[in-house]
């Protein structure tokens, strides 16, 4: 039963690859708003089986089988190819400029899953996170210039490879329960967003970029004021799953 509960949690985590696909057919369908459904989806998948990973001891229970490497293919699919290709095909940038913006977001986001210091003791990420789904979704939202969108885009690109710490709002133990909380309301928010209209958008657009600036805030202020040695957990590890608001 362990094995099987073990087995079952690699399975709800490979199920992001089909979700991810549900969502790159929306994009080739000209349904950014559906698309962005299923990567929310996709999202909270990928936020759910890395505690149950933990909870059913996965690493113990399948030694030979690595839940990171699957985590990180599906990750780069979801968080990244499709968004890129979102991104483009919706006309977020400019539509001469939009070869770069995907490669400029592809290979940004190989250098951070390739990266072995991809966290912070304390469970910062470095440099920018490849959240692109997320990046997808404001661009989309806002519906900005596609010039600005390209600067956005090429900014949080090159954020990457800066020191700039972002944080992962349930790892890290700073801050009590803030980062927490704010995760929810924005990823309540967030989901509003993409299933109401009118005046409701507009509420849930407001609350998902406050909640969204004032966790992007704190990975400023942990940037500039460093490490706090009570807050390091020594037991802190790279992950693949960790990557994410999931996962780890």
């Amino acid at each position: 039963m362990q094995r099987f509960a073990a087995w079952s949690v690699h399975a709800l985590t490979a199920s992001g690859i089909v979700v991810g696909l549900l969502a790159l057919f929306a994009v080739l369908h000209n349904e950014p708003r559906i698309a962005l459904l299923w990567l929310a989806l996709a999202l909270f998948i990928d936020g759910i089986d890395g505690p149950l990973a933990r909870r059913v001891k996965v690493a113990e229970m399948l030694p030979d089988f690595d839940g990171n490497i699957l985590d990180l293919v599906i990750d780069y699919f979801t968080y990244v190819i499709v968004p890129a290709l979102l991104i483009d095909r919706a006309g977020l940038v400019p539509a001469d400029w939009g070869g770069l913006a995907m490669a400029a977001i592809l290979v940004s986001s190989l250098y951070h899953y390739a990266r072995r210091d991809i966290k912070t003791r304390d469970h910062y990420f470095n440099g920018f996170p490849a959240f692109w789904n997320l990046v997808a979704l404001y661009l989309w939202a806002w519906q900005l210039d596609p010039v600005a969108g390209l600067v956005i885009v090429l900014s949080l690109a090159g954020l990457t490879f800066t020191p700039v710490k972002f944080i992962h709002p349930f790892r890290v133990r700073a801050w009590r329960s803030l980062p927490p909380v704010a995760a929810t309301v924005w990823a309540v928010s967030s989901v509003g967003l993409l299933l109401t209209g009118g005046a409701a958008f507009g509420i849930c657009e407001a609350v998902s970029a406050a909640s969204a600036f004032l966790l992007f805030s704190l990975g400023v202020f942990r940037t500039i004021r460093g490490p706090a040695r009570q807050e390091v957990d020594h037991g802190g590890h790279r992950g693949a799953a960790a990557g994410h608001p999931a996962g780890s």
